[in-house]
């Protein structure tokens, strides 16, 4: 799904496509909509980047089964490369 921000919507609000997409990931993390991976992957951040501009804001990181299961699934699927 594509989302259009009207430049002018940017400007007034002083961000970059960058810091909005890094603040929609904040605010669905932080209201638990989404993982600290999906979130991290809609900032466009590695995930200790992410969870450093989270620690920065006083928002903390909740981990949970599939968040565990993910990292898991990616620990595998770098031990076959």
């Amino acid at each position: 799904m594509n989302v259009t921000v009207p430049d002018e919507i940017l400007e007034s609000a002083r961000m970059s496509e960058v810091e909005l997409r890094q603040e929609i990931a904040v605010l669905l993390f932080e209201k638990d909509r989404i993982t600290l991976a999906q979130a991290s992957r809609l900032a466009d951040m590695d995930r200790l980047r992410f969870q450093h501009l989270l620690a920065s804001r006083g928002i903390p990181v909740h981990y949970d089964v599939g968040d565990f299961e993910e990292d898991l699934a990616t620990l595998r699927d770098l031990g076959r490369r």
